[in-house]
């Protein structure tokens, strides 16, 4: 068996469908954010010279490398949770694994407050 040419590439999709339709993220803005931010062998803004590729449509982020570079998934949740702090959106949305390899920006279900006006009556 000869080795295949095409090389391997690990995707990874961050989801921010709820946040975007409610016009309280800006999918550019965050794309922005990741591109200057994730680090490449511990060095930040050397995504071009080690193909990685981000992509944006509407509402997703992707985020394409190669496999033997092991770019990691857990880097991307951290960098979001940071983009949402300076955002001041930490509060109300939380960075949700969706799959193997997505993640998905959710909000914070509340429903306690439902049960305090009952007790109340």
């Amino acid at each position: 068996m000869g080795k295949s040419s095409k090389k391997q590439t690990v995707k990874f999709v961050i989801d921010c469908t709820a946040p975007v339709d409610d016009k309280v993220l800006d999918v550019a803005s965050f794309e922005k954010y990741l591109h200057d931010r994730i680090k490449v062998d511990g060095k930040t803004g050397a995504l071009a010279g080690s193909s990685v590729v981000i992509t944006r449509d509407r509402t997703k982020l992707t985020i394409a490398s190669p496999a033997e570079l092991g770019f990691s998934k857990r880097q991307l949740k951290y960098l979001s949770k940071r983009y949402l702090k300076k955002q001041q959106l930490r509060d109300y949305l939380r960075v949700v694994a969706a799959s193997k390899n997505s993640y998905e920006l959710r909000y914070y279900s509340i429903s306690a407050g439902d049960e305090e006006e009952v007790e109340e009556e």
